[in-house]
C-alpha cells in the first residue's frame, strides 16, 4: 500500500510512499519504548544541544524546506520560508527555557520537603495536518523532546515528503534514529498506535472529527491528549476602528495560507454604521491580491491542498450564496489544472448562512453586519468554535473588555490571531482542548 503527493499547482503526482505493515510498526513502537528510557535520563544541557541544532538545519536549509512545503500543499513560497524559520524560534526557544519551565516546584507543607516535579512520560504520538507542515509538528515536537519525551509523528498523507524530511532534520540535529520517528500509516491505524501500551499520549491538530476520533481512541485507553481542531474565528470591527489599518489587516488574516488556516479570521462583523466604509476598503485590498504559482515570491495566493477540498470551498459558496449571501469579489473556481479558488469576499451574510456556521477551508470571506458592540460580541459568540479571535478599536481597554467577552482560547486588539512560543495557544468549546507552546506546551506531557 502507498500513499501519493500531489502538487496542488500543476495536479501532478511528486511521489508515492510505503505504508508501514504491521510488523514493521510493531517493530517502530519497541524502537520508541527503548529510546524514551535513554532519552528521558539524559542532561538536559544535552537535549539543549541537539535542540539548537535542529534550529541549525531549519534555517541553513531554509529555501529547501520552503520549497517542499509548497510543492506538496500549494502555499507561497515566501509564507514557506517564514514557516521554516518560525519553526527554528520555537526549537530556540524552548532550547534556552526547557530547564526553567521544568525545574522542580517547591512547595511548603508539613513535611520536611515537599515539591512538584515535571517528568516526562514516553512516547507520545501526534496526528498532525498538512495545513503547516512544519510548524504544527516542531510546536508540539521542540517542547516534547526536551521534556524527555520521543515524538511519533503520524501527517497528512499528502505531506509525506515533509513528514520524512522533519525526522531528517531532527536526525541532522543529533536525536537518535528512535527519538523522533515519522510513521507513513493511513488513518485507520490511529488507534491501534494509540492504545499500544508503548504509547503514553496523543496530541492532534485537525478537523474536530479528527479530534473527536483521537480523544475518544485516547480516552478508552485513559491516557492525556491535547486537541487543536477547527475554527471559525471572529474579526470584529467596532465603529470606532481605524478602518484602513483594520482592512489591510483583514486581508492577511484571511488569505494567508490561501486561507487554509485554522485561526485565519473567517467573519468579518462589522457594526452596521461603518460596513460599508470597511467593506469596500476590504473589496480593495483583496482584489490587490496575487494569484498565481506559488513558488513565485510574488504571488500572494496559491491553489488549495487538494481537489477535494476545492470541490467542498465551491459547495459551500454556491450554498450560501442560494441562502442570500451576496459575492462582493471573486466567487469562481480558477481555471488551470491547479486548485484555485478566487480570493472571495461574501456580503450580507446573516447568522444562518452556511458561511456564518461553517468552516470555509480557504479564500473565502464573510462580512456580517452587526447592529451595535453588544450585538457583535453576541455574533462572535454564536459558533460551536472557540479558537481565536480578534477586535478593532481605536480605545485600547474597551478593546481588551470585548476580548475578555469573546468565548475563545487567545483573543488579540487591533491585530489578527497568531500563534507565538511565548504564549499558550489552543482553542475552548469544539475547537478543543488543552495547551500548546509557552510554559503549558513542555508541560502538557
Amino acid at each position: 500500500m502507498t500513499v501519493r503527493s500531489i502538487n496542488p499547482f500543476t495536479a501532478s503526482e511528486i511521489a508515492r510512499y510505503a505504508v508501514l505493515e504491521e510488523a514493521d510498526l510493531r517493530t517502530r513502537l519497541e524502537a520508541a519504548d527503548r529510546a524514551f528510557a535513554r532519552h528521558r535520563v539524559t542532561a538536559m544541557e544535552v537535549r539543549s544541544g541537539k535542540m539548537h541544532r535542529v534550529a541549525d538545519a531549519l534555517e541553513e536549509e531554509a529555501d529547501r524546506w520552503a520549497a517542499l512545503m509548497t510543492s506538496e500543499m500549494g502555499k507561497p513560497v515566501s509564507q514557506a520560508l517564514a514557516e521554516a524559520r518560525k519553526c527554528a524560534w520555537v526549537c530556540r526557544w524552548y532550547a534556552d527555557r526547557a530547564p526553567a519551565l521544568l525545574a522542580d516546584d517547591p512547595v511548603e507543607t508539613d513535611a520536611w520537603k515537599s515539591f512538584v516535579a515535571f517528568e516526562p512520560l514516553g512516547p507520545v504520538l501526534a496526528v498532525m495536518p498538512w495545513n503547516f507542515p512544519f510548524w504544527q509538528v516542531f510546536r508540539f515536537a521542540a517542547p516534547a523532546l526536551m521534556a524527555g519525551n520521543v515524538g511519533l509523528l503520524k501527517h497528512a498523507s499528502n505531506v509525506s515528503g515533509c513528514a520524512l524530511a522533519i525526522e531528517e532534520i531532527f536526525r541532522a540535529g543529533g536525536f537518535d534514529d528512535d527519538e523522533f520517528q515519522t510513521l507513513v500509516i493511513p488513518s485507520s491505524m490511529v488507534a491501534r498506535v494509540i492504545e499500544d501500551d508503548r504509547v503514553r499520549a496523543a496530541t492532534v491538530t485537525g478537523s474536530d472529527g479528527a479530534g473527536r476520533a483521537v480523544a475518544g481512541a485516547a480516552g478508552r485507553c485513559i491516557k492525556p491528549s491535547v486537541l487543536e481542531l477547527g475554527g471559525s474565528d471572529p474579526f470584529v470591527v467596532l465603529a470606532d476602528a481605524d478602518l484602513d489599518a483594520a482592512a489591510r489587516i483583514a486581508v492577511t488574516a484571511r488569505m494567508q495560507n490561501n486561507g487554509q488556516s485554522c485561526i485565519a479570521a473567517k467573519r468579518f462583523i462589522v457594526e452596521r454604521n461603518v460596513l460599508d466604509p470597511f467593506t469596500r476598503r476590504f473589496c480593495d485590498e483583496v482584489r490587490r491580491l496575487s494569484v498565481g504559482d506559488p513558488m513565485d515570491p510574488a504571488t500572494d495566493v496559491g491553489p488549495l491542498a487538494r481537489e477535494d477540498l476545492l470541490v467542498e470551498v465551491v459547495d459551500q459558496v454556491e450554498r450560501a450564496v442560494r441562502g442570500g449571501a451576496e459575492v462582493l469579489v471573486g466567487g469562481r473556481r480558477g481555471e488551470g489544472p491547479g486548485y484555485f479558488y478566487e480570493p472571495t469576499v461574501l456580503g450580507a451574510v446573516g447568522e444562518d448562512s452556511v458561511a456564518f456556521r461553517e468552516e470555509i477551508f480557504g479564500p473565502v470571506a464573510s462580512v456580517v453586519p452587526a447592529e451595535d458592540a453588544d450585538d457583535a460580541l453576541r455574533l462572535a459568540n454564536r459558533t460551536p468554535f472557540g479558537l481565536g479571535g480578534a477586535v478593532f478599536t481605536s480605545d485600547a481597554e474597551r478593546g481588551e473588555r470585548f476580548a475578555r467577552g469573546m468565548q475563545v482560547g487567545c483573543a488579540f486588539v487591533n491585530g489578527m490571531v497568531k500563534s507565538d512560543p511565548r504564549l499558550p495557544f489552543g482553542g475552548v468549546k469544539d475547537s478543543g482542548y488543552g495547551r500548546e507552546l509557552a510554559g503549558f506546551g513542555i508541560r502538557a506531557f
